[in-house]
């Protein structure tokens, strides 16, 4: 009999994937045929429940737990936040942060060969020293509740916001910053964005704090610039957070589900604050690009310069370089540096960084990684190694030609998606590029998301 929707069955979790679920198998009476494969969240490795069916597709179902019947010995006694499970952010906070990386590091490995077919050994994952209180960055959606305005995180596949003020990746000083902004649009009137009618003020808090110097960003994301009682909100933010440098506010009128307008102003304070990676110094602007997560992002900066081999006298082409921090890093063993980014704002930011750091022998390029790299081919700037850190989607078939026909020894590929990684190492595959090997870097502990760098190298003719 075919699984049914609100059937439920016994099941026994036998694998884990990338996005958080775990993975079981039913075989109904007909022990020809094959097995189900039924997706369960909030599961962990040798878990044996009963499983409440919500969805059945051709090919697989997905799953709740109705009723544990024998836990698996990765899960934790308690889970320490009472949003998981509702918010999109956390996915393995009901297991160890031991067994977390195990399933992690088989699901690089597995996605390497499955996508890629990709047989270069895949490096033991370098883990966080600690799991929580790690990103220096919150975005904060704000929307009308019952007793005021919610502030929280939307659950997945929804803008429906679960409060949650104190989460357990963001430091703890974020909620406070929360709760002044609460107090300033109690006294000023300031209302809450109305996604379904367009209307409000208020649409997202930004918080952002440097790991080095401390230094912290608040940014109001607003329907309008014009606040009122400016003056309340500036008293509010320096009440509640000592460590503020600059206060800001984003202006995004549009029906978007993008956080940031393309406008802003400083109300208090500097644009910008300042953070230290590497030894070296970057100014960040709200819509600068830097990795959440600083003490992992050192060891992912090594391993980078490590994997690109620098002897002094190369060219670096630096894609998607963001405020330049993986290419400034490697700026003292490079001949020269090239940064390509399409954010403006980042490009200012980055050559800023350079000038800051007294980096002379890097340059920064505002425009699209492919149609740069390929202007750059033009110009006949053969870069012997390139780093590539793209979105999430991964590079463009016409940026991985443009790389190869530039020819350098080594690329570099640092990326947040083991699938699009694997995508694209077979595409640098058939350009004659070998990946020597891949490396997990766990910047996002507790999600489901894992960063790789992976070396590859020219084949000679």
């Amino acid at each position: 009999m075919a699984l049914q929707k609100n059937q439920i069955i016994e099941l026994t979790v036998t694998g884990t994937t990338g996005e958080g679920f775990g993975v079981a198998r039913y075989t109904n009476e007909d022990i020809s045929a094959p097995g189900m494969v039924v997706f369960i969240p909030q599961t962990a490795l040798g878990d044996r429940l009963l499983c409440r069916i919500v969805k059945v597709q051709k090919t697989h179902a997905f799953g709740k737990v109705e009723e544990l019947l024998m836990p698996s010995p990765d899960r934790v006694k308690q889970v320490d936040c009472p949003a998981f499970g509702k918010c999109g952010g956390c996915n393995w906070r009901h297991v160890t942060y031991e067994a977390e990386s195990r399933y992690k590091q088989s699901w690089v490995q597995d996605t390497m060969r499955r996508v890629g077919g990709i047989e270069a050994p895949v490096l033991p994952l370098m883990g966080g020293d600690s799991p929580d209180r790690y990103r220096n960055k919150a975005q904060f959606p704000v929307a009308a509740g019952e007793d005021g305005p919610l502030f929280g995180f939307f659950a997945p596949r929804s803008h429906r916001i679960i409060p949650c003020r104190d989460c357990k990746l963001q430091p703890a000083g974020y909620a406070a910053v929360l709760d002044g902004v609460e107090a300033w649009m109690a006294k000023s009137g300031a209302a809450p964005y109305d996604e379904e009618s367009h209307t409000g003020l208020v649409r997202h808090v930004y918080i952002r704090q440097a790991a080095v110097t401390g230094e912290m960003m608040v940014c109001l994301v607003c329907t309008d610039g014009r606040l009122p009682d400016p003056e309340g909100l500036v008293e509010e933010m320096q009440k509640a957070a000592p460590a503020l440098v600059s206060l800001c506010v984003n202006v995004n009128p549009d029906r978007t589900n993008v956080i940031l307008g393309k406008e802003g102003y400083t109300l208090w304070g500097g644009d910008a604050i300042v953070d230290e990676l590497c030894g070296l110094r970057f100014r960040l602007s709200p819509h600068s690009f830097y990795q959440v997560n600083h003490a992992q992002t050192e060891k992912l900066y090594r391993l980078a310069a490590q994997a690109a081999a620098l002897t002094g006298k190369e060219t670096l082409l630096d894609l998607y370089c963001g405020t330049g921090t993986i290419g400034l890093s490697m700026a003292h063993c490079a001949g020269a540096v090239i940064g390509v980014e399409v954010v403006e704002a980042a490009v200012r930011d980055a050559r800023r960084n350079a000038a800051a750091n007294k980096i002379r022998n890097a340059r920064f390029i505002c425009a699209d990684a492919a149609k740069a790299a390929d202007q750059l081919a033009r110009e006949g700037i053969r870069p012997e190694v390139v780093v590539l850190d793209p979105p999430r989607k991964g590079c463009s078939p016409d940026l991985i030609d443009t790389v190869a026909e530039m020819a350098p020894d080594r690329v570099v590929y640092v990326s947040c998606d083991p699938a699009t990684l694997a995508r694209d190492l077979k595409l640098f595959d058939e350009k004659g590029y070998r990946t020597q090997w891949v490396q997990p870097v766990d910047l996002f502990p507790r999600t489901a998301h894992v960063e790789n760098v992976a070396c590859l190298i020219r084949r000679k003719k």
